[in-house]
């Protein structure tokens, strides 16, 4: 017990010191833990060995509940939308990864079977480490984001195949090689009887096998479905928020529990439920119970990556290892970049994609040490290409301090950004969202309900993205965007834009699509808004209307009258007003100037001396009550 209280104080307080220090000059939460694990690991030697290797076991249990959450950001249609990038995007890379190092491998002298091995090995990318910095950064809904996901959405998937090919790959199948070179029978039996109560496939024929397994998967499905609603409000009678907690856990360990027995990837098992649970009411609970596990988990899994890297093989032969950790990664980034240019990419997706998935991943352990166990890696190549698997996770944060030194250059050239992917759809549409359409956006979003927000200034995206808000980088004139975003079954599409003559432009085409849309504008002045009021906008909001009409009902408050009398006169004036607009707009003309249209003119001198009666008769009547 002291033991652990002493390994838990120590990676505890390692976090603690090395992630701030990181943030702060910039290189992300991921390098300051990985800096932490070297520290307290390979240079201090205050954790290392067995201990360290039980710890990251535990720890990757981080990376199922990260797939959870996202899962949870995920509806099963938009997965569905993604299939193509799945099956293509992903699958190419898997294959064309394995086929390339595959081939160098085989220069290095290797069989073709180990160089094959190697080659699945390498293939994989980190989700941990990939997906928690697309997260922090605010990079998750780009192009070069999406992309990146469903890359590794596909890797996690390709790892139970994988699993089910490296044993017929072995090549010496009775035998293991110990590191002194000689040959010993292996204890698999032993291994296999340890493990075999916990396993629901064991000895199973095949047909069996893929019937368990696809009754487990339809198990997780109907239990999101059916049984999740009723659990929660078995455990809400209990009026316990810890409760909660464990219900979240349970749910999450649970279904990785399963996967394992029938063989499964945790992380995909979870990763179902979540986009299962998606359109769940209780989403939100999930998310905020989850959160702090899932941060806390990763944090330690990525320390426990520094720890276990084994800088005396390092220093054995370093440039040969660093060397190999540099092939792989270009080799990686070649296939990347050439799926990118064909895939559309462009730009500063392009680069977030190569950049991104170029390392080797966690899984990469998985594999290397089931390779062993099966016979088809030594121990002392195992040892190798697991120092560089963890040497390229180390590397990734540099990576990504790449991928902004490159943004910002092409920024400062002027090159433009690509167009967000949107695929999300919902019944508010906020074109816009400067220091005007943000405060509709989290007045509409705090009531509850769902907003699809796009904007055309990237900074202002990735501003709000890294305050927890999601919204889309895009012209929003561009009919194929707002398409994309649900205007053909949007209710309410609100127009915040800068820049007048986009506001009208989009008014007239969004009027043009809908007849029964409900449109709200942004208006410049009321000119502008006499053009907006002809172009079909239903409410139109003019920029320092309402905080004018504000700053009179003070200045009412401080000369003679009641809180009450100020309040009761801005109301006759808004309502008047809004009212003066609508008849003035059926006289504006654009083709004449407002000084010279007489009807307009007499109209605006009626309706002003409508307006000294309505506030006389008011104030007349407050002074009688």
């Amino acid at each position: 017990m002291e033991s652990f209280l002493l390994q838990a104080s120590i990676f505890l307080a390692a976090a603690v010191i090395a992630v701030p220090l990181a943030a702060r000059l910039g290189l992300g939460s991921v390098l300051g833990y990985l800096a932490a694990g070297i520290l307290i690991g390979p240079v201090f030697g205050f954790v290392g060995g067995h201990e360290t290797q039980e710890l990251q076991h535990f720890a990757e249990f981080g990376v199922v509940m990260m797939l959870f959450l996202i899962g949870l950001e995920l509806e099963p249609r938009t997965l569905w939308d993604m299939r193509h990038k799945l099956i293509g995007l992903g699958g190419l890379q898997i294959g064309l990864s394995t086929v390339l190092i595959m081939i160098g491998a085989m220069v290095l002298g290797l069989v073709w079977q180990v160089a094959l091995a190697v080659g699945l090995i390498f293939a994989l990318s980190s989700t941990a480490i990939v997906l928690q910095t697309l997260s922090e950064k605010g990079l998750m809904q780009t192009g070069g984001g999406r992309s990146t996901f469903a890359v590794l959405l596909t890797q996690d998937i390709a790892v139970i195949p994988m699993l089910a090919l490296l044993p017929l790959l072995a090549v010496m199948p009775s035998a293991v090689i110990a590191p002194d070179g000689a040959i010993s029978l292996p204890a698999k039996e032993a291994e296999d009887a340890a493990h075999a109560g916990m396993s629901l496939v064991e000895g199973l024929p095949g047909w069996g096998v893929t019937l368990v397994t696809l009754c487990a998967v339809a198990a997780v499905i109907l239990a999101g479905i059916y049984l999740v609603r009723p659990l929660f409000q078995f455990v809400h009678t209990a009026r316990l928020r810890e409760l909660n907690t464990a219900l979240a856990l349970l749910i999450v360990v649970g279904i990785g529990t399963l996967m394992n027995m029938v063989g499964l990837s945790p992380a995909l098992g979870t990763f179902l439920a979540g986009v299962v649970l998606a359109n769940s009411e209780f989403r939100h609970e999930l998310e905020s119970d989850i959160e702090p596990f899932k941060g806390l988990l990763l944090g330690l899994f990525f320390i426990t990556v520094g720890a276990g890297i084994d800088f005396a093989t390092f220093f054995g032969a370093p440039f040969k290892i660093l060397g190999l950790t540099l092939a792989v990664i270009a080799a990686k980034g070649a296939v990347l970049l050439c799926l990118a240019m064909i895939f559309g990419l462009r730009g500063r997706n392009r680069w977030l994609f190569t950049l991104g998935l170029a390392q080797a991943g966690e899984f990469g352990f998985v594999l290397i040490s089931f390779s062993v166990t099966q016979n088809i890696l030594p121990p002392g190549l195992s040892q190798t290409l697991l120092l560089v698997v963890a040497l390229s996770m180390l590397i990734t944060p540099l990576l990504f301090i790449l991928y902004e030194l490159l943004s910002r250059r092409m920024s400062e050239r002027g090159e433009a950004f690509e167009p967000d992917e949107i695929d999300e759809q919902g019944p508010v549409i906020i074109a816009g969202i400067g220091r005007f359409g943000q405060i509709v956006n989290r007045l509409v979003q705090s009531s509850g309900f769902k907003t699809v927000v796009l904007d055309h200034n990237m900074k202002t995206i990735e501003l709000m993205r890294r305050f927890g808000f999601k919204g889309f980088y895009g012209d929003p004139t561009r009919p194929e965007l707002l398409h994309a975003a649900g205007l053909r079954e949007a209710r309410v599409l609100v127009v915040a834009l800068d820049d007048p003559a986009a506001t009208l432009r989009l008014v007239s085409f969004a009027r043009r699509e809908r007849d029964d849309l409900h449109i709200v504008a942004r208006a410049h002045d009321r000119t502008h808004a006499f053009k907006l009021y002809q172009a079909g906008a239903n409410d139109i909001v003019r920029e320092m209307f309402d905080s004018s009409l504000r700053a009179g009902r003070y200045v009412l408050e401080n000369i003679g009258l009641t809180e009450y009398e100020a309040a009761e006169a801005e109301r006759v004036f808004y309502q008047h007003d809004r009212h003066s607009v609508q008849e003035l707009a059926k006289l504006w003309r654009d083709d004449i100037p407002s000084v010279d249209n007489e009807p307009y003119i007499a109209r605006a001198k009626e309706l002003e001396r409508d307006l000294e009666a309505l506030l006389l008769a008011q104030l007349q009547k407050d002074d009688a009550a």
